[in-house]
């Protein structure tokens, strides 16, 4: 049963990003197109600035998935009701409280936009926009429920109706109307629509929880959770920092601006489109996960881990290196040479999608086994070092200072949150295990990466392609073949391969079965 609603939480997952993905494109497009670049920043800053706001949040509905995971392995409905009516009441909450700081923020809009060219009022537009993250928290407490039973492919599907009511619509409005206020309302309205109908599903398939008679947790519960969460909030004000103050540092920053930001965040629209569609595998997996440690069997834990991570890297590795490879033919066609990064900028982005990517793994499997609160420290100091290098090297080398920030700080949690809580805690490994895997990993990027772009400073010796169509086309082959194809090599006689090899056979069983 795990693997079965791991495959259709995957494959609507993937279903649901590809549309988003299409879509988001096409819609992105059009933004620039009608409403210009800056409107793109406008969109990206606010984002980030409301990222911020998310922190108010401190990670309680992570916190209660945990503890739901445990309640459901033991059908424990009263539990289960409990601890729904607890999120809810602290959603409510937390809503009010975004609200009202969201407010506040309305005097100090332009000193974080800087000047900015647009016909509408970026007060309004940012009203509209903390509405939508507002609207968030209303009613989503539901979805656990669904997360909690491995059922992700029913959020997956009301998902996808979702991103294609929401892009068709602001796609239509603002070929005719041309406004951005309209254009966010838009997405307000989609959100609310997508969450009712995700809480009669949950209604539906788990009668009890309309329940009006709840047992309330007791201290002792509470307090457990609250101690999860707060480890949890160190990790989500490490994370807003780490990644959610990139469009804040470039905007605020004199040399680069609004307008950067707008450039950036189309490139950031490839990279979360990617993380997202592989993304989707491992959140897939979070519900199996909690099962399987509630188990603790450490030798079959160590094995499903090191499989994961296996699967991780050489989607990540093949993912990351098509970006670097397909993105500047592909912005050139999508927007325009006028939208392009530089090679530097985009190799730092690269590097961070994979290494960013690679951090699935570890933190699916620290995070599923409740540990926040013991490496609550060490997302700060990440975020700290991150703050402090990129505002540094922004001045020192421009906008790839930025991101070289963000890799920089990344290795303290490879050198000491995974090797002690994952590889020690979670599945009693030592740490050379750990270093001996991640190097493997890394180096495979590194070689499968460089084998790429000397075949394609090879061709380009001999061929001159100018035509941004074929680039695609060439680069995306050879992207396709010689890393997969340096991983198989080098991986194909691993236990963690023939155990996909062994899935893959089940699999082809049935079909032919039946």
């Amino acid at each position: 049963m795990r693997i079965k609603n791991t495959m259709k939480s995957t494959a609507t997952g993937m279903i649901n990003y590809i549309v988003t993905m299409l879509l988001g494109f096409i819609s992105r497009a059009i933004l620039v197109k009608t409403l210009g670049n800056e409107c793109v920043g406008v969109n990206g800053l606010f984002s980030n600035i409301l990222s911020m706001l998310s922190i108010v949040e401190t990670g309680i509905g992570t916190a209660i998935i945990v503890n739901l995971y445990k309640e459901v392995a033991r059908d424990n409905k009263e539990k289960i009701k409990s601890l729904l009516d607890f999120y809810k009441k602290i959603y409510r909450i937390i809503a009010i409280i975004v609200a009202l700081i969201g407010l506040c923020l309305l005097p100090f809009l332009n000193l974080l936009t800087g000047d900015v060219n647009i016909n509408e009022s970026i007060h309004i537009i940012f009203v509209l926009y903390l509405a939508d993250t507002v609207a968030s928290y209303l009613l989503t407490y539901k979805r656990s429920i669904l997360l909690a039973n491995q059922q992700n492919y029913y959020i997956n599907i009301v998902d996808i109706g979702y991103n294609v009511l929401m892009n068709v619509s602001q796609i239509i409005y603002l070929l005719v109307y041309k406004n951005f206020t309209g254009y966010v309302a838009i997405r307000i309205i989609s959100k609310i629509l997508e969450n009712v109908i995700i809480s009669k599903i949950a209604d539906k398939k788990y009668p009890y929880i309309t329940s009006k008679n709840v047992t309330a947790l007791s201290n002792i519960e509470k307090t457990s959770i609250f101690t999860k969460v707060k480890g949890l909030f160190f990790h989500k004000l490490a994370t807003f920092v780490v990644l959610g103050t990139d469009n804040i540092i470039i905007s605020t920053t004199p040399s680069l601006g609004i307008a950067v930001v707008g450039l950036y965040s189309n490139y950031l629209l490839i990279i979360n489109a990617l993380k997202g569609l592989l993304g989707q595998i491992f959140s897939s997996m979070c519900g199996g996960i909690g099962s399987l440690l509630a188990e603790k069997n450490k030798d079959k834990t160590y094995s499903v881990f090191k499989s994961i991570l296996m699967m991780n890297s050489w989607l990540f590795a093949y993912a990351a290196i098509s970006f670097y490879f397909i993105s500047k033919p592909f912005v050139s066609i999508w927007l325009g040479q006028e939208h392009l990064l530089t090679e530097i900028t985009v190799l730092f982005l690269t590097i961070n999608l994979y290494i960013s990517g690679l951090r699935n793994t570890y933190n699916t499997f620290k995070e599923t086994a409740g540990i926040f609160y013991e490496d609550r420290f060490v997302a700060i100091i990440e975020s700290i070092v991150n703050l402090v290098v990129s505002l540094i090297l922004v001045r020192a080398i421009g906008l790839p200072g930025v991101f070289l920030g963000t890799i920089i700080s990344t290795t303290i949690v490879y050198v000491y949150t995974y090797p002690k809580f994952v590889y020690g805690k979670v599945l009693g490994k030592n740490v050379t295990s750990y270093f001996k895997e991640l190097f493997k990993y890394l180096g495979l990027f590194a070689i499968s990466f460089g084998a790429v772009y000397g075949i394609m400073i090879t061709l380009n010796s001999f061929i001159t392609i100018n035509n941004n169509f074929f680039s695609i086309v060439v680069n995306a082959i050879i992207c396709l073949i010689i890393p997969n194809l340096i991983y198989f090599i080098c991986l194909r006689r691993t236990d963690e391969f023939k155990y996909y090899l062994g899935i893959l056979k089940k699999v082809k069983g049935k079909f032919i079965k039946k």
